[in-house]
């Protein structure tokens, strides 16, 4: 039931996710009091390990990385870290933290864990995962097996094609930051009452947070006195996000919003829209209620309402919204991939092509393709062909403009550079030719 991660799950380990499951789906009031014992099992913590060394990942505050475990021998490290869980003297390290450049402008902050402390998550993740499956909303799309953000973008433009047009564009403010520790406890506490696994996720939850200055100097915040926020980073993340998250689609599905208003609520973590007909404003001053009665907010800034019929707002990527066939003017709604998008795919072409780069031309076209097909991939539904042309323009140009500096060529290298040849000798994928061969 792992996310992300393309690895064989032992069928020891799938016997038990399937138990547990089938256990709580047939029985929705059920509350599990022997999990521990599961956490620590050999087989889960070796697989933990797997799929920890598969994500890959930097070192954590300890400096340790899969290499030194590699060199010291991974089944003693298991064998330590397992006696530990069992002895209940395992104690998380603090999360070091880093700030990672936002797609918009600014920075998010991002926790990385220790190893140890991911493997552990991991193996928490693997036996809780399946019993809050069993809970969650077929509308939740984020960070869940078998979903993806594709399958959200999808669930929005059929619904717009069905006549849900009046949108709620919303966006609640650092989700991940704001988490009240308490609450988010007790909604892991419907399910699961062992208490040796609720005492891990409370730890992980006020785990300190080590930060470094360009002097290297360290401060420490968080810990103990912290009340709110999951570290993004922390491999258990994003499943506490999804239950506490669980909370607001609960409620709306309890409380039958979803016919009163007439709308249906579409999620990914923390990202969602409300398409509606006609009760859009009605749909969010009751979500604005609701989220503010669990310790969340709305960004007024960024949260809106729509008419997708006259109007566009992006979702996961995607712009939709108003568009005409070019061949006869003929209007519909479209999914396409947003301004914003296309503007980051030319800036990840740019960070390929930079003046720096001196790797020979074969390496330097495999990673233009690598994130050519990436971003290809994702943005493999709807209306593209335009946006498929605009890079294939782009990529054509900043190659062309590449080589010519490279080869210290006199002339603007159309010739020997111009997009033919980019696309065809020098073997960069032309993005044009994937949408030709899905219509075939």
């Amino acid at each position: 039931m792992e996310i992300g991660v393309s690895l064989q799950t032992p069928d020891s380990v799938r016997r038990l996710q399937r138990a547990l499951y089938v256990k709580a789906k047939q029985e929705p009031e059920f509350r599990f009091y022997l999990l521990y014992d599961k956490v620590c099992r050999d087989d889960m913590l070796s697989h933990a390990y797997k799929l920890s060394r598969a994500a890959r990942g930097a070192a954590g505050v300890d400096g340790v990385r899969f290499e030194d475990i590699d060199v010291a021998g991974v089944e003693p490290w298991l064998a330590a870290l397992g006696k530990e869980l069992r002895e209940q003297t395992y104690r998380p390290a603090p999360v070091r933290r880093v700030m990672i450049p936002k797609p918009g402008g600014g920075e998010r902050p991002l926790g990385i864990p220790t190893i140890r402390d991911r493997v552990v998550q991991s193996a928490v993740k693997l036996v809780l995962e399946p019993i809050f499956e069993a809970d969650f909303e077929d509308s939740a799309y984020g960070y869940r097996p078998r979903r993806s953000a594709q399958d959200a973008v999808r669930a929005v433009h059929v619904a717009l094609c069905e006549g849900y047009t009046d949108v709620v564009d919303a966006d609640l403010s650092k989700y991940f930051d704001t988490i009240p520790h308490h609450e988010l406890l007790q909604c892991v506490a419907r399910r699961v009452v062992d208490r040796h696994v609720l005492h891990l996720v409370k730890m992980w939850l006020k785990v300190p947070v080590e930060e470094r200055d360009e002097q290297g100097r360290r401060r420490m915040s968080g810990g103990k006195r912290s009340t709110r926020g999951t570290p993004q980073g922390g491999v258990i993340s994003p499943l506490l996000a999804n239950i506490y998250m669980h909370r607001f689609l609960r409620a709306w599905r309890q409380r039958d919003k979803g016919r009163e208003y007439r709308a249906r609520l579409i999620t990914y973590a923390d990202d969602f829209v409300i398409v509606s007909r006609g009760q859009a404003a009605a749909a969010l001053a009751w979500t604005r209620g609701v989220m503010g009665r669990i310790g969340l907010t709305l960004n007024d800034a960024k949260t809106s309402i729509r008419n997708a019929r006259t109007e566009s707002f992006d979702f996961l990527g995607y712009a939709f919204g108003p568009d005409h066939y070019r061949k006869d003017g003929h209007w519909y709604l479209a999914a396409k991939p947003s301004k914003k998008s296309v503007q980051r795919v030319k800036a990840g072409v740019r960070a390929v092509l930079r003046p720096g780069n001196h790797a020979r031309w074969p390496e330097v076209a495999a990673d233009l393709n690598r994130r050519l097909r990436g971003w290809a991939t994702y943005f493999g539904y709807g209306t593209r062909a335009l946006a498929y042309r605009a890079v294939d323009h782009y990529v054509a140009d900043a190659v062309q403009h590449f080589l010519r500096r490279r080869h210290k060529v006199p002339t603007r290298g159309t010739r020997r550079f111009g997009a033919q040849q980019v696309h065809g000798a020098l073997g960069v994928l032309r993005l044009e030719s994937r949408v030709v061969r899905s219509a075939v």
